[in-house]
């Protein structure tokens, strides 16, 4: 197939699929009224590849027909490659605003970033596993498959064992694949989305080999039930809800009773080792992507930021012109950082690459010393740390400015309705109008404003953003044990040396 169509998106959710929203089952998920924006963006997003002026960027040519696929399954290795699969990456970012943390894209890397570490990450005890996993990724890349993931246990109570969280497990196993039961969230993008990939996260250990599993499904597999919250859209005005009408991709519930996952879907299967090493073994192309999503958003914030100054009269005043000066020279270290992450990536897959086929290579070895999810002790950590630490910390610091630059305007905004009503649509004029905007367009920007950070979906976003890559306590707690600590500590030993200590 190579490359679809919005419409061939569309069309490709009309399945069998038990998802559940507000209490209701919901019957066809295209004819959803509160998922008619994202189903839309979604589907924009697919038209996009067929642009002629857009296919060198957004494409490679598929090595099994060579008909067109998205280069975000591009196993890039060279700095040329990885430049491609960037400016695609970029400008399909730029396209959603960063708003999408589960474009298709995202997954389409996290697929690549495994089939690269297949042979000799997955396929360590059984080359047939490292194999499903790398036609897995050929199917995807070749069918378009708009694919979703599930990572975490559920949290009944976080002082209880897996069992009591009544996680995802392993019932038994038959000719035709494995039995699982249990749960995992948090599902974003599920309700849209063709296939589940379930995959690692935090690490098993020693007794829990029912729980070390990786596997896909389509999202209509017999058994599997999804719960989703309610959508923050309402099929309304996006002059009202100018983001959430547009781009809410939902999250949802993964329930798995007695699903039957056949053999060759399987990629991990009761591993702890290639459970607990997948992530950390990944190249790198899901931190590109994801970093490349985050500058995007941190843009798209920081001109928000700017407009709300200029509507609100406050441009020319010296303290509002250092805080977005702050943003803008903030953009350039994203810039930076980004271009980072990209030339790491190159040295990362090389190394993974060259793996594939290393005979001294042994994962156990590489296992007892690495300390953190997503990175590898031996290597360079400017991607995961972009993810971890800078793109969070700026996103929960530019959502303070707006809202502290909006005050009352943020709160007192009136609908599209009362402006196109003659009894009240003066008035507004006379009131919220100035010199720099008409009231009309103060007002939509401060709705803009709400919606990315006070109403239900910006306070999503910065929820999801600040645990986007894990636990943040977690993640600092991880990064203490890293050789880096001893490295700068046997710095200041050698000055206290050099000092006669």
């Amino acid at each position: 197939m190579g490359i679809r169509t919005g419409a061939q998106y569309i069309a490709s959710l009309r399945d069998d699929r038990a998802l559940y929203i507000g209490g209701e089952r919901v019957a066809d998920v295209t004819r959803h009224v509160p998922l008619a924006g994202i189903l839309a963006s979604i589907g924009a997003h697919y038209d996009a590849f067929h642009q002629p002026d857009l296919q060198a960027d957004y494409t490679y040519p598929s090595p099994k027909d060579g008909r067109p696929v998205s280069n975000s399954f591009l196993p890039a290795r060279t700095w040329d490659q990885v430049q491609q699969r960037l400016r695609g990456e970029s400008a399909r970012k730029e396209a959603t605003y960063g708003l999408m943390g589960r474009l298709p894209d995202f997954m389409n890397a996290f697929v690549t970033d495994a089939a690269v570490i297949a042979p000799h990450v997955l396929g360590h005890r059984d080359r047939a596993f490292a194999d499903n996993a790398i036609r897995y990724w050929e199917y995807c890349r070749d069918e378009d498959i708009c694919l979703t993931h599930t990572l975490v246990d559920p949290k009944r109570d976080y002082g209880k064992d897996l069992s009591a969280q009544r996680a995802l497990k392993v019932v038994r196993e038959t000719d035709a694949g494995i039995v699982v039961s249990g749960a995992r969230m948090l599902s974003t993008l599920a309700p849209v989305s063709n296939e589940i990939w379930v995959g690692p996260f935090m690490p098993r250990r020693p007794g829990e080999e029912d729980y070390a599993l990786c596997f896909a499904v389509p999202v209509a597999t017999p058994g599997l039930k999804f719960i989703a919250r309610e959508s923050y859209a309402r099929g309304g005005s996006r002059y009202d809800r100018p983001l959430a009408e547009r781009f809410d991709e939902g999250d949802a519930l993964a329930v798995f009773d007695n699903v039957l996952v056949p053999w060759e879907r399987v990629f991990i299967y009761r591993d702890i080792v290639a459970y607990n090493m997948m992530a950390p073994s990944f190249p790198g192309y899901l931190l590109l992507q994801a970093n490349a999503r985050g500058r995007a958003k941190l843009r798209f914030m920081t001109g928000l930021a700017c407009k709300m100054a200029d509507v609100l009269g406050r441009s020319a005043l010296p303290r509002y012109q250092e805080l977005l000066g702050e943003f803008l020279a903030l953009n350039e270290l994203a810039d930076g950082l980004v271009e980072a992450s990209a030339r790491e990536l190159v040295v990362h897959a090389q190394e993974e690459f060259a793996k594939q086929t290393d005979p001294g290579f042994v994962l156990e070895d590489v296992a007892r010393e690495t300390a953190s999810l997503f990175a590898s002790p031996s290597r360079g950590m400017v991607g995961i740390s972009m993810l971890r630490f800078f793109l969070p910390e700026v996103n929960t610091k530019v959502n303070e400015l707006i809202r502290l630059m909006g005050s009352s305007s943020l709160v007192m905004t009136a609908t599209e309705a009362d402006f196109d009503n003659p009894a009240t649509a003066g008035d507004l004029e006379q009131f919220l109008g100035n010199e720099q905007a008409s009231a009309r367009e103060r007002v939509q920007v401060m709705k803009l404003a709400w919606d990315a950070v006070a109403g239900e979906f910006g306070g999503r976003q910065e929820i999801y953003e600040i645990f986007f890559a894990g636990d943040p306590f977690l993640s600092r707690q991880l990064h203490y044990f890293t050789p880096r600590r001893g490295q700068y500590q046997a710095m200041v030993d050698r000055l206290l040396r050099e000092s006669g200590a």
